[in-house]
Order: C-alpha cells, then sequence, then structure tokens
C-alpha cells in the first residue's frame, strides 16, 4: 500500500485509507495495514480470532477487487466503538455474487460467502464517480 493516510475523528473513531494496484504483495500489504490499524486501536482485552476475522476479510475483499473490479482499489478501515468496517472501494461495476463454491476447477467461489458468514453485516454500493463500495462491519 501506498503511504496510508491516518485520520482520528471524534467520537472514539480512527480511520486509515490505503489505495493499492495489482502486484505480487498487493495484498500481503492490504493484510500489513490491517495489522497496523488494529494495533493502533490498542485495545489490550480484544480476543485474538477478532483480529484474525477483520484480516482474513480484508485479505478476501482486497483479493476480490484486485481480480473482479478493475485491478486497483482503495482500503478504508474505520474503528466504531464495537465495530471495525471494512471498505474497498474499486471501479468494477459487477458486484460480488454468492456462488457455488469450485471445489474441483481452483475458479473460487468461497471468500463472498464466508465474509457474509464473518460479518455483522455486509453492502455494496455503487458510487456516483463510478464503480463501487464492498463493505463489512466485524465485531471488535
Amino acid at each position: 500500500m501506498d503511504d496510508p493516510e491516518t485520520r482520528v475523528t471524534l467520537m472514539n473513531m480512527m480511520a486509515v485509507n490505503a489505495t493499492t494496484v495489482r502486484s505480487t504483495t498487493a495484498v500481503a500489504d492490504a493484510r500489513d495495514t490491517a495489522r497496523a490499524f488494529l494495533e493502533c486501536l490498542r485495545q489490550p482485552a480484544t480476543a485474538p480470532d477478532a483480529a484474525d476475522t477483520v484480516v482474513l476479510v480484508v485479505s478476501e475483499l482486497v483479493t476480490n477487487a484486485l481480480r473482479h473490479g478493475g485491478g486497483s482499489c482503495t482500503l478504508e478501515l474505520t474503528a466504531h466503538p464495537d465495530t471495525v468496517e471494512v471498505a474497498v472501494h474499486d471501479p468494477g461495476r459487477h458486484a460480488p455474487r454468492m456462488r457455488t463454491p469450485d471445489l474441483n476447477g481452483g475458479t473460487g467461489g468461497f471468500g463472498w460467502p464466508m465474509v457474509n458468514r464473518l460479518a455483522r453485516g455486509t453492502a455494496v454500493t455503487r458510487r456516483a464517480s463510478g464503480g463501487k463500495t464492498v463493505s463489512a462491519r466485524l465485531a471488535w
């Protein structure tokens, strides 16, 4: 990710934005950005599996955006008092869809259903400037 810009706002919210393009390290960089963001929240009572869930959802949404959404994306992480919102903006028109996972051919189909099971809620929003935002709210 290219130099994440971090902003802290009122009401116990913190957000980070990072833009990436398809590369061999893009998804790993997104996971690192998420880990650093969560570390900044400094909530020692948080279960390690909650952080792992956020990192996994970041990995899935960024992978899908790079693979199916036009090859570039912006990751936005926002902390709320009891949730973390993962939002990925990409230039693609097509929303993620549930499909039967491919158990033999390696074409995927596991990520979006998994994100929906892990999240308190998901949304796909079309952007007026083109493209879409795919977001998930996770317990924190």
